[in-house]
């Protein structure tokens, strides 16, 4: 035997018929970590689209961010502030407004 851990596979639809059935069995397995998903808020990349190439101020979840939007993608945003770029999440975005 080796000293290794052994690795948990995600159970895929290839492999769910070989599972045994645990619904009256008591827990005694560990469970997969869940993954958090973060779904595209189209209404706010419209918003954020419409604005692309002004200077605008975004509240975050770790502060405030000023300057000029410079690219829009699905899941994140591109802001130019004093020649640096700032690549932000935008389900890490509390609020927009256009300066």
């Amino acid at each position: 035997m080796s000293n290794y851990p052994m690795m948990y596979q995600m159970p895929t639809m290839a492999n769910m018929s070989n599972m045994p059935n645990t619904s009256n069995m008591p827990y005694k397995h560990h469970m997969p970590q869940s993954i958090v998903v973060h779904p595209v808020d189209h209404c706010v990349v419209e918003c954020l689209m419409s604005l692309k190439g002004n200077v605008v101020v975004l509240e975050t979840t770790r502060g405030r961010l000023d300057g000029c939007l410079i690219d829009v993608k699905p899941d994140h945003v591109v802001l130019e502030e004093r020649h640096k770029k700032f690549i932000v999440r935008i389900c890490e975005i509390v609020w927009i407004m256009p300066d």
